[in-house]
Protein backbone atom coordinates (compact mmCIF):
# COMPACT_ATOMS: atom_id res chain seq x y z
CA UNK A 1 0.00 0.00 0.00
CA UNK A 2 2.81 2.37 0.94
CA UNK A 3 4.64 1.63 -2.32
CA UNK A 4 1.53 2.54 -4.31
CA UNK A 5 1.20 5.85 -2.44
CA UNK A 6 4.87 6.67 -3.04
CA UNK A 7 4.57 5.70 -6.68
CA UNK A 8 1.51 7.89 -7.20
CA UNK A 9 3.24 10.78 -5.41
CA UNK A 10 6.30 10.55 -7.66
CA UNK A 11 4.03 10.30 -10.71
CA UNK A 12 2.18 13.46 -9.63
CA UNK A 13 5.49 15.30 -9.02
CA UNK A 14 6.89 14.29 -12.42
CA UNK A 15 3.67 15.33 -14.19
CA UNK A 16 3.77 18.74 -12.48
CA UNK A 17 7.45 19.21 -13.37
CA UNK A 18 6.74 18.41 -17.03
CA UNK A 19 3.79 20.79 -16.97
CA UNK A 20 5.92 23.56 -15.44
CA UNK A 21 8.67 22.94 -18.02
CA UNK A 22 6.13 23.30 -20.85
CA UNK A 23 4.73 26.52 -19.39
CA UNK A 24 8.22 27.93 -18.88
CA UNK A 25 9.06 27.13 -22.51
CA UNK A 26 6.03 29.12 -23.70
CA UNK A 27 6.87 32.01 -21.36
CA UNK A 28 10.45 32.01 -22.62
CA UNK A 29 9.33 32.31 -26.25
CA UNK A 30 6.98 35.17 -25.32
CA UNK A 31 9.77 36.97 -23.44
CA UNK A 32 12.16 36.60 -26.39
CA UNK A 33 9.52 38.04 -28.71
CA UNK A 34 8.87 40.92 -26.29
CA UNK A 35 12.62 41.61 -26.01
CA UNK A 36 13.04 41.76 -29.79
CA UNK A 37 9.87 43.79 -30.31
CA UNK A 38 10.66 46.35 -27.59
CA UNK A 39 14.11 46.97 -29.07
CA UNK A 40 12.69 47.17 -32.61
CA UNK A 41 9.91 49.69 -31.94
CA UNK A 42 12.23 52.75 -31.97
CA UNK A 43 13.26 51.73 -35.49
CA UNK A 44 9.65 51.71 -36.66
CA UNK A 45 9.30 55.27 -35.32
CA UNK A 46 12.05 56.41 -37.71
CA UNK A 47 11.40 54.21 -40.75
CA UNK A 48 8.26 52.59 -42.11
CA UNK A 49 8.02 48.84 -42.55
CA UNK A 50 7.88 49.34 -46.32
CA UNK A 51 11.12 51.36 -46.32
CA UNK A 52 12.87 48.70 -44.28
CA UNK A 53 11.69 45.71 -46.30
CA UNK A 54 12.00 47.20 -49.79
CA UNK A 55 15.04 49.45 -49.40
CA UNK A 56 17.92 48.32 -51.62
CA UNK A 57 20.81 49.79 -49.66
CA UNK A 58 22.14 48.72 -46.28
CA UNK A 59 24.69 51.23 -44.97
CA UNK A 60 24.04 52.02 -41.29
CA UNK A 61 27.29 53.98 -40.87
CA UNK A 62 26.48 56.39 -43.70
CA UNK A 63 25.81 59.97 -42.62
CA UNK A 64 22.17 59.70 -43.71
CA UNK A 65 21.84 56.09 -42.64
CA UNK A 66 20.52 53.54 -45.12
CA UNK A 67 18.63 50.61 -43.60
CA UNK A 68 17.16 48.83 -46.60
CA UNK A 69 16.93 45.15 -45.71
CA UNK A 70 16.05 43.79 -49.15
CA UNK A 71 19.68 42.82 -50.03
CA UNK A 72 19.93 40.94 -46.74
CA UNK A 73 16.56 39.23 -47.21
CA UNK A 74 17.46 38.19 -50.75
CA UNK A 75 20.89 37.02 -49.60
CA UNK A 76 19.26 34.78 -46.99
CA UNK A 77 16.74 33.60 -49.59
CA UNK A 78 19.45 32.67 -52.11
CA UNK A 79 21.50 30.74 -49.56
CA UNK A 80 18.48 29.00 -47.99
CA UNK A 81 16.77 28.05 -51.26
CA UNK A 82 20.07 26.74 -52.62
CA UNK A 83 20.52 24.65 -49.47
CA UNK A 84 17.03 23.16 -49.82
CA UNK A 85 17.54 22.38 -53.52
CA UNK A 86 20.61 20.37 -52.55
CA UNK A 87 19.53 18.85 -49.24
CA UNK A 88 15.93 17.80 -49.94
CA UNK A 89 16.63 15.34 -52.82
CA UNK A 90 19.77 14.06 -51.10
CA UNK A 91 18.05 13.73 -47.72
CA UNK A 92 15.03 12.00 -49.25
CA UNK A 93 17.27 9.55 -51.12
CA UNK A 94 19.30 8.77 -48.00
CA UNK A 95 16.11 8.30 -45.93
CA UNK A 96 14.66 5.91 -48.53
CA UNK A 97 17.89 3.92 -48.64
CA UNK A 98 18.16 3.66 -44.85
CA UNK A 99 14.46 2.85 -44.33
CA UNK A 100 13.85 0.41 -47.18
CA UNK A 101 16.94 -0.63 -49.12
CA UNK A 102 19.97 -0.84 -46.84
CA UNK A 103 20.93 -4.18 -45.24
CA UNK A 104 20.38 -4.21 -41.46
CA UNK A 105 24.09 -3.98 -40.60
CA UNK A 106 24.66 -1.09 -43.00
CA UNK A 107 21.52 0.64 -41.66
CA UNK A 108 22.89 0.45 -38.13
CA UNK A 109 26.01 2.27 -39.33
CA UNK A 110 24.45 4.82 -41.68
CA UNK A 111 21.81 6.26 -39.37
CA UNK A 112 24.23 7.24 -36.56
CA UNK A 113 26.71 8.49 -39.17
CA UNK A 114 24.14 10.87 -40.67
CA UNK A 115 22.97 12.02 -37.24
CA UNK A 116 26.60 12.64 -36.30
CA UNK A 117 26.64 15.52 -38.80
CA UNK A 118 24.35 17.44 -36.43
CA UNK A 119 27.02 17.24 -33.72
CA UNK A 120 29.69 18.96 -35.83
CA UNK A 121 30.02 22.66 -34.82
CA UNK A 122 28.98 25.11 -37.50
CA UNK A 123 32.36 26.83 -37.34
CA UNK A 124 33.96 23.60 -38.57
CA UNK A 125 31.77 23.67 -41.69
CA UNK A 126 32.71 27.34 -42.07
CA UNK A 127 36.45 26.61 -41.91
CA UNK A 128 36.07 23.72 -44.35
CA UNK A 129 34.20 25.90 -46.83
CA UNK A 130 36.47 28.91 -46.46
CA UNK A 131 39.82 27.10 -46.56
CA UNK A 132 39.17 24.07 -48.78
CA UNK A 133 35.93 24.02 -50.80
CA UNK A 134 35.76 27.70 -51.76
CA UNK A 135 39.35 27.99 -53.02
CA UNK A 136 38.90 24.73 -54.98
CA UNK A 137 35.87 26.16 -56.81
CA UNK A 138 37.74 29.39 -57.50
CA UNK A 139 40.72 27.55 -59.00
CA UNK A 140 38.67 25.20 -61.18
CA UNK A 141 35.80 27.42 -62.39
CA UNK A 142 36.56 30.67 -64.16
CA UNK A 143 32.99 31.93 -63.68
CA UNK A 144 33.59 32.10 -59.91
CA UNK A 145 35.75 35.17 -59.25
CA UNK A 146 36.15 34.70 -55.49
CA UNK A 147 36.15 31.73 -53.15
CA UNK A 148 33.28 33.05 -51.03
CA UNK A 149 29.86 33.07 -52.67
CA UNK A 150 26.19 32.27 -52.05
CA UNK A 151 26.18 28.73 -53.47
CA UNK A 152 29.08 27.77 -51.19
CA UNK A 153 26.95 28.77 -48.21
CA UNK A 154 24.14 26.65 -49.66
CA UNK A 155 26.47 23.67 -50.00
CA UNK A 156 27.64 23.93 -46.39
CA UNK A 157 24.10 24.41 -45.08
CA UNK A 158 23.00 21.38 -47.11
CA UNK A 159 25.10 19.09 -44.91
CA UNK A 160 23.94 20.89 -41.77
CA UNK A 161 20.25 20.48 -42.63
CA UNK A 162 20.69 16.90 -43.84
CA UNK A 163 20.35 15.14 -40.42
CA UNK A 164 17.02 16.88 -39.74
CA UNK A 165 15.58 16.01 -43.14
CA UNK A 166 16.82 12.41 -43.12
CA UNK A 167 15.60 11.71 -39.57
CA UNK A 168 12.10 13.10 -40.08
CA UNK A 169 11.67 11.53 -43.53
CA UNK A 170 12.73 8.16 -42.18
CA UNK A 171 10.25 8.47 -39.30
CA UNK A 172 7.56 9.38 -41.84
CA UNK A 173 8.32 6.24 -43.86
CA UNK A 174 8.19 4.03 -40.77
CA UNK A 175 4.87 5.58 -39.72
CA UNK A 176 3.22 4.41 -42.96
CA UNK A 177 1.35 1.12 -42.28
CA UNK A 178 3.32 -1.79 -43.65
CA UNK A 179 0.16 -3.07 -45.32
CA UNK A 180 0.47 -0.25 -47.89
CA UNK A 181 3.91 -1.48 -48.90
CA UNK A 182 2.99 -5.17 -48.92
CA UNK A 183 -0.28 -4.60 -50.81
CA UNK A 184 1.56 -2.75 -53.56
CA UNK A 185 4.04 -5.60 -53.94
CA UNK A 186 1.21 -8.12 -53.94
CA UNK A 187 -0.45 -6.30 -56.83
CA UNK A 188 2.67 -6.82 -58.96
CA UNK A 189 4.49 -3.52 -58.50
CA UNK A 190 8.26 -3.57 -58.29
CA UNK A 191 10.04 -2.45 -55.14
CA UNK A 192 11.00 0.88 -56.72
CA UNK A 193 7.46 1.47 -58.02
CA UNK A 194 6.13 0.74 -54.54
CA UNK A 195 8.51 3.26 -52.99
CA UNK A 196 7.81 6.05 -55.50
CA UNK A 197 4.06 5.51 -56.03
CA UNK A 198 2.88 4.19 -52.66
CA UNK A 199 5.35 4.89 -49.87
CA UNK A 200 6.36 8.47 -50.74
CA UNK A 201 2.77 9.68 -51.40
CA UNK A 202 1.63 8.11 -48.13
CA UNK A 203 4.43 9.88 -46.24
CA UNK A 204 3.97 13.17 -48.10
CA UNK A 205 2.99 15.21 -45.02
CA UNK A 206 6.04 14.05 -43.08
CA UNK A 207 8.32 14.82 -46.03
CA UNK A 208 6.91 18.34 -46.32
CA UNK A 209 7.40 18.84 -42.58
CA UNK A 210 11.01 17.66 -42.92
CA UNK A 211 11.60 20.20 -45.69
CA UNK A 212 10.12 23.01 -43.58
CA UNK A 213 12.20 22.11 -40.54
CA UNK A 214 15.27 21.92 -42.77
CA UNK A 215 14.34 25.40 -44.00
CA UNK A 216 14.16 26.65 -40.42
CA UNK A 217 17.55 25.07 -39.69
CA UNK A 218 19.16 26.68 -42.72
CA UNK A 219 17.70 30.18 -42.48
CA UNK A 220 18.79 30.59 -38.85
CA UNK A 221 22.41 29.52 -39.32
CA UNK A 222 24.97 32.25 -38.60
CA UNK A 223 28.62 31.27 -38.29
CA UNK A 224 28.90 29.17 -41.45
CA UNK A 225 27.31 31.73 -43.76
CA UNK A 226 29.31 34.51 -42.11
CA UNK A 227 32.52 32.72 -43.07
CA UNK A 228 31.77 31.48 -46.60
CA UNK A 229 29.33 33.85 -48.34
CA UNK A 230 31.58 36.89 -48.70
CA UNK A 231 29.37 39.33 -46.73
CA UNK A 232 28.93 41.72 -49.65
CA UNK A 233 26.08 44.17 -49.10
CA UNK A 234 24.81 43.97 -52.68
CA UNK A 235 21.59 42.99 -54.42
CA UNK A 236 21.91 39.45 -55.87
CA UNK A 237 20.65 39.25 -59.45
CA UNK A 238 19.31 36.15 -61.17
CA UNK A 239 21.14 32.85 -61.20
CA UNK A 240 24.46 34.67 -61.31
CA UNK A 241 23.77 35.74 -57.74
CA UNK A 242 24.51 32.19 -56.59
CA UNK A 243 28.19 32.52 -57.63
CA UNK A 244 28.62 36.03 -56.21
CA UNK A 245 29.17 37.14 -52.61
CA UNK A 246 26.04 37.98 -50.61
CA UNK A 247 25.20 38.92 -47.03
CA UNK A 248 22.49 37.21 -45.02
CA UNK A 249 20.39 38.57 -42.18
CA UNK A 250 22.05 36.37 -39.56
CA UNK A 251 25.55 37.29 -40.74
CA UNK A 252 24.65 40.99 -40.56
CA UNK A 253 23.60 40.72 -36.92
CA UNK A 254 26.73 38.75 -35.99
CA UNK A 255 29.10 41.08 -37.86
CA UNK A 256 27.65 44.42 -36.76
CA UNK A 257 26.12 44.02 -33.31
CA UNK A 258 29.48 44.41 -31.59
CA UNK A 259 30.12 47.71 -33.37
CA UNK A 260 26.66 49.27 -33.01
CA UNK A 261 26.34 51.93 -30.31
CA UNK A 262 23.77 51.02 -27.68
CA UNK A 263 20.45 52.77 -28.32
CA UNK A 264 21.45 54.02 -31.77
CA UNK A 265 19.36 53.61 -34.91
CA UNK A 266 21.87 51.04 -36.10
CA UNK A 267 21.42 49.09 -32.85
CA UNK A 268 17.63 49.03 -33.19
CA UNK A 269 17.82 48.11 -36.89
CA UNK A 270 19.73 44.94 -36.01
CA UNK A 271 17.01 44.00 -33.53
CA UNK A 272 14.48 44.58 -36.30
CA UNK A 273 16.34 42.03 -38.43
CA UNK A 274 16.26 39.65 -35.45
CA UNK A 275 12.51 40.18 -35.09
CA UNK A 276 12.03 39.39 -38.78
CA UNK A 277 14.09 36.21 -38.45
CA UNK A 278 12.18 35.18 -35.33
CA UNK A 279 8.86 35.69 -37.12
CA UNK A 280 9.93 33.71 -40.19
CA UNK A 281 11.31 30.83 -38.11
CA UNK A 282 8.25 30.77 -35.86
CA UNK A 283 5.88 30.61 -38.85
CA UNK A 284 7.90 27.87 -40.57
CA UNK A 285 8.15 25.72 -37.43
CA UNK A 286 4.46 26.22 -36.59
CA UNK A 287 3.46 25.24 -40.12
CA UNK A 288 5.69 22.14 -39.92
CA UNK A 289 4.17 21.17 -36.55
CA UNK A 290 0.65 21.48 -37.98
CA UNK A 291 1.57 19.26 -40.92
CA UNK A 292 3.14 16.63 -38.64
CA UNK A 293 0.04 16.54 -36.40
CA UNK A 294 -2.25 16.28 -39.41
CA UNK A 295 -0.12 13.45 -40.78
CA UNK A 296 -0.34 11.59 -37.45
CA UNK A 297 -4.16 11.96 -37.45
CA UNK A 298 -4.41 10.70 -41.03
CA UNK A 299 -2.35 7.64 -40.18
CA UNK A 300 -4.34 6.99 -37.01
Amino acid sequence: MLNKVVGRTWEWVIERLIQIAGILGIILVILIFYFLLSNSLPMFAERTVGELLTGTRWSPTHAEGHFGMLPLILGSLYVTVGALVLSVPLGLAVAIFIAELAPPKLREFLKPAVELLAAIPSVVFGFLGMMVVGPWFQRNFEAIPIGQFAALGSLMLCFMALPTIVSICEDAFHSVPREVFNSSLALGATRWQTITRALIPAARSGIIAACLLGLGRAIGETMTVLMVTGNAQVMPEGLKGFIRPVRTMTATIAAEMGEAAYGSTHFHSLFTIGLLLFTITFIVNTFADVIIRRSEKDIA
